[in-house]
């Protein structure tokens, strides 16, 4: 049973492809799971530097943006360093 202040709290993938979307000027839509940075959604390296920045901040961790392209493995990775440095 849950108390309806999880669906209020947006999802990893939800902070990850609205800061794609942001800062990469990539349609919200296009951005999926199993979405390759560089090859699915065209993203620069500056681009990516300036996402990997952003996902600092959000998450309050250092992401490794560069070991981790598909945007599922990018999430999983936050999840799981937001939870041993918590």
């Amino acid at each position: 049973m849950t108390n309806g202040l999880e669906a209020a709290v947006p999802s990893t993938f939800d902070i990850v492809a609205d800061i794609i979307a942001r800062i990469c000027h990539v349609s919200r839509e296009t951005i999926a799971l199993d979405s390759n940075l560089l090859r699915d959604l065209g993203i620069d390296s500056l681009d990516l530097l300036d996402v990997g920045f952003a996902l600092d901040d959000a998450f309050g961790i250092h992401v490794p943006l560069e070991q981790y392209l598909i945007v599922r493995e990018l999430c999983v990775n936050i999840d799981t360093m937001t939870a041993t440095a918590a």
